[in-house]
């Protein structure tokens, strides 16, 4: 039937297409028609059905048949027979063939949701006879690192490099490689892409096209391995990379698209070194090249507009630019105008990178022309196509990457605001500037935050799944060559079946997660809670920093330049090991007091608490122990400690201190001390900490064999108050940050699932602060799992912390906390009296050891915590004054009867 058919239609289709142009609607009509009448025939298989829409859609791809086929799969969908193996296959392919013109129309997303729908049936039903790498994977793995999503990609890409392996198919084996350096380059693993490069150039048999792409690939990575700091590599290698492309690419003519994005790129490296000639040059052509291939595809055209745009405004023909953005408006926008607005509505924006760097290019180019206002509305449409992006983004890795973009952009809108504030000093600006600076703080860990409070049993459940997956990945992964790579490709499936079914689950309206500051609630919880609060941003270019006191904004700034940041580097590594501060205290004494006045930190407040949002290597930065007036004493106990003047607590972000909660359960506390007896890993002091708590506090403390991973997660809502007494690393660049139980090493990640609500967090260990840093994320340490896992206020070290010293300071800190203070106010006091302590020598004073613990969570004054107590009495008041009322009139009224 089904052949007959087709038969049918292929004659009908010859006989309509010989007349003139009028008969096409006719022959769409007539689809229609033949559509209709198959559905009608019960003895036509859905497989064919299927089959007979994408063939018919092929034969005439447009956009209008594009969403008829797409309404066709949404019906065909729910009456698809489970254990029909052909006929689920027929599905897969329908999707494939769908998913491939919707990148085609630009519409990326349903592209990356038809592809997932395909590769999900495909693998839950184990399905067979058809390439699915080369129809599914590799499109899909293309298409999420389009849209930054790099954790998929980079699964997607090693998951059919595996199946590629197995079946010895060394094309996409090869595609594999390629496709997977594009994404070590977008997520900052230079050395690690060119590695995998340059191996597989000189280990296997490849076509000249297939080595041109590799060297082309090669190229743009040794372009980005100049701002490696270790790097060695000369930037003459990325111009002999694709040069030598380019030799094998005209030699082979295959593709001619790898060879306009190879004369692109070499354009793109002569303007970086300012040789413009050289740079039009080769753009030249690329153009020429790209138009003998007459390619359509209008991403691909506006691609190359932006290139020629780019390279115009750099040599400085700003109008012949802007008219090129234009066309890349008008090429990706549909009934883009520019009569009105040369900016396209925000209604009209998608997740298009091309599109970002068009409205960011536009920006530089308003601002060349002296429009500031007009560059801010161009970058606030850039701003609104990055949460596009985060909302089509699963994994936390992706998340924080995809901010790397904003960040750049926001810096650049704070010079704008900066310079606008100077022209006409309106508070209007310096508020603006604060709360764009405020949307790039910790956004992905308060989003997670949020998601993961609105989420259903389900979608935790496999949140939850998810995570598991990817800690199994890391952990097979940093056994180096004794990794087992079947077992990571097991668990890349889990994964991404994982990943997929929360996809599935997580309707659109709650994947944009982006709540807003008011700075008028800021500005009444700092005067309730007599706090100032300061703020940084770190930029490329400068340092900003926002001080907001008696509900006013100061703006500063300075150069963040190799010179001045240097400053700040070197407080900080006087706090690398433990004797650099006592064998220089003099030196320390004026760095500190270098720091501090470059830090414009506040001076005379009449308040005594002080809130910092760090910024950068900021996060690694010991506020109180910086100097707030040089001197030349050697005693530590007598130096002017920026401790000395507020009570200082840290924070995320202004989000998390508005969010944070004062109320507390009744203290009690779960003891975590493992101690290691007998072991290189024992720590002797834990003991005496142990006790010291003990002695102040009831609650379960597991000691030794008892403190293991397990029994904590069993214990860990039971207890307002959780202290961690172990060792804790803060892992690399490649080794992610953990901390150690009895029984097992825990890292940071594991324990964003525990779910837990505690009071306070101590984490009495090494480093549980520090991690891989990410800009205004801050970084990936202990710390941040226990934040994600639902506590609030922390305590935790910024570096390797003194046995014996940690459990002196802890000692101090519960004793505070004993006598009712704040937890702020505790830790504030413990270093006080630390240093003030008669029985600890000076050297041992030195703020290397007690200064490691900083304090991020609820401000929270020893007055505030009373104040169940004046409440309770206060309405005790009330209630005694109307009883009294209430007796006075009864006992009148008494009177009055008698008296009747």
């Amino acid at each position: 039937m089904s052949f007959l058919i087709r038969r049918f239609f292929n004659k009908w289709y010859f006989y309509y297409t010989s007349i003139k142009t009028y008969c096409e609607s006719i022959f769409t009509v007539f689809l229609f028609l033949i559509s209709f009448s198959i559905s009608a025939q019960k003895s036509v298989s859905q497989e064919d059905k299927i089959y007979f829409a994408v063939d018919s859609f092929v034969t005439n791809p447009t956009e209008e048949n594009l969403n008829e086929l797409a309404l066709f799969s949404q019906t065909i969908f729910p009456k698809l027979d489970l254990k029909n193996k052909d006929e689920l296959l027929s599905f897969v392919i329908l999707n494939c063939n769908k998913g491939y013109y919707e990148n085609q129309f630009g519409k990326i997303n349903k592209a990356i949701s038809s592809y997932e729908k395909a590769w999900r049936m495909y693998q839950t039903n184990n399905l067979k006879n058809y390439e699915i790498v080369e129809f599914c994977l590799k499109p899909l793995g293309n298409l999420y690192t389009t849209i930054g999503d790099y954790d998929n990609a980079e699964n997607t890409i090693k998951q059919y490099y595996y199946i590629a392996t197995k079946s010895n198919n060394e094309e996409q084996q090869y595609a594999a490689v390629l496709n997977l350096s594009n994404v070590y380059q977008n997520t900052g693993r230079i050395n690690e892409a060119i590695d995998l490069l340059e191996k597989t150039i000189h280990s296997q048999k490849l076509s000249d096209n297939q080595k041109g792409n590799l060297y082309n690939n090669l190229g743009s990575n040794y372009v980005l391995q100049k701002y490696i700091p270790t790097s060695s590599k000369s930037n003459n290698n990325a111009e002999k990379a694709f040069l030598k492309a380019l030799s094998l690419l005209e030699k082979d003519k295959t593709n001619n698209e790898s060879l306009v994005n190879t004369y692109r790129n070499l354009s793109n490296l002569k303007l970086q070194h300012n040789d413009p000639k050289t740079a039009l040059a080769y753009f030249e052509k690329a153009k020429n090249t790209f138009e003998k291939i007459r390619n359509d595809n209008p991403r691909k055209k506006a691609q190359l507009y932006y290139d020629q745009a780019n390279l115009l405004f750099r040599t400085g023909n700003i109008k012949y630019a802007s008219a090129l953005i234009s066309e890349i408006f008008r090429n990706l926008i549909p009934n883009y105008s520019n009569h009105v607005n040369k900016l396209p509505q925000q209604k009209s924006l998608y997740t298009e990178t091309v599109l970002l760097d068009a409205l960011d290019l536009q920006a530089a180019i308003y601002e060349a022309e002296n429009q500031p206002e007009k560059a801010l509305q161009s970058y606030k449409l850039a701003f609104y196509i990055e949460e596009l992006f985060q909302s089509l983004l699963i994994y936390e890795n992706s998340k924080i990457i995809s901010q790397i973009r904003n960040r750049n952009r926001t810096e650049k809108c704070l010079a704008i605001y900066e310079s606008l504030f100077k022209k006409d000093a309106k508070l209007i600006h310096l508020e603006n500037a604060f709360l764009l600076t405020e949307d790039t703080k910790s956004a992905v860990l308060r989003q997670s935050l949020v998601t993961f409070k609105n989420q259903s049993a389900i979608q935790k459940h496999i949140s939850e799944q998810l995570q598991i997956e990817n800690n199994f990945i890391l952990k097979e992964q940093q056994k180096g060559n004794l990794a087992d790579i079947t077992k990571i490709n097991e668990a890349i499936k889990k994964q991404n079946k994982w990943m997929l079914q929360l996809k599935q689950t997580t309707p659109e309206a709650e994947k944009k997660v982006n709540p807003k500051l008011r700075l008028t609630d800021l500005y009444n919880k700092l005067e309730k809670d007599k706090t100032i609060l300061v703020e940084y941003f770190s930029g490329i270019e400068k340092m900003y920093s926002f001080t907001i006191e008696d509900k006013k904004i100061h703006f500063n700034s300075f150069s963040n330049n190799a010179n001045t940041s240097a400053k700040i580097t070197q407080f900080i590594d006087f706090f690398n090991e433990a004797n650099a501060i006592a064998n220089a205290p003099n030196k320390y004494n004026a760095t500190g007091n270098i720091a501090y006045e470059l830090l414009k930190l506040p001076k005379n407040s009449e308040y005594k608490n002080l809130l910092i949002i760090p910024d950068g290597l900021l996060y690694f930065l010991p506020f109180e122990a910086l100097i707030t007036k040089p001197s030349a004493t050697t005693n530590f106990a007598k130096m002017n400690y920026l401790l000395l003047d507020y009570n200082i607590c840290y924070q995320n972000s202004a989000q998390f201190y508005l969010a944070s909660s004062t109320k507390k359960k009744q203290e009690s506390v779960l003891g975590i001390f493992p101690v290691f007896d007998k072991t290189s890993y024992a720590l002797t002091y834990s003991k005496d900490e142990m006790q010291y708590i003990q002695k102040k506090f009831e609650g379960n403390y597991l000691e030794n064999s008892k403190a293991t991973f397990a029994n904590f997660k069993k214990n860990a809502n039971n207890y307002s108050i959780i202290h961690l007494s172990t060792h804790a690393s803060s892992g690399d660049l490649e080794t992610p940050a953990s901390i150690k139980f009895y029984d097992q090493e825990i890292l940071y990640s594991e324990i964003y699932y525990l779910n837990i609500h505690p009071d306070l967090v101590v984490l009495s260990a090494c480093e549980t602060g520090i991690g891989k840093l990410f800009k205004s994320e801050g970084a990936m340490s202990v710390a941040r799992g226990f934040q994600l896992a639902g506590a609030q206020n922390l305590l935790f070290s910024l570096w390797k912390v003194n046995d014996y010293t940690t459990s002196v300071f802890m000692d101090l800190f519960y004793k505070n906390i004993k006598n009712k203070q704040s937890y702020l106010e505790a830790n504030a006091n413990a270093k006080r009296e630390f240093l003030q302590n008669t029985s600890i020598s000076n050297a041992k004073k030195s703020p290397y050891y007690w200064s490691a613990f900083v304090y991020y969570g609820t401000i929270e004054s020893s007055e505030n915590n009373n104040y169940l107590l004046y409440s309770l009495l206060l309405l005790s008041g009330i209630g005694l004054l109307f009883w009294s009322i209430y007796f006075f009139r009864k006992q009148k009224k008494i009177e009055n009867t008698k008296l009747k």
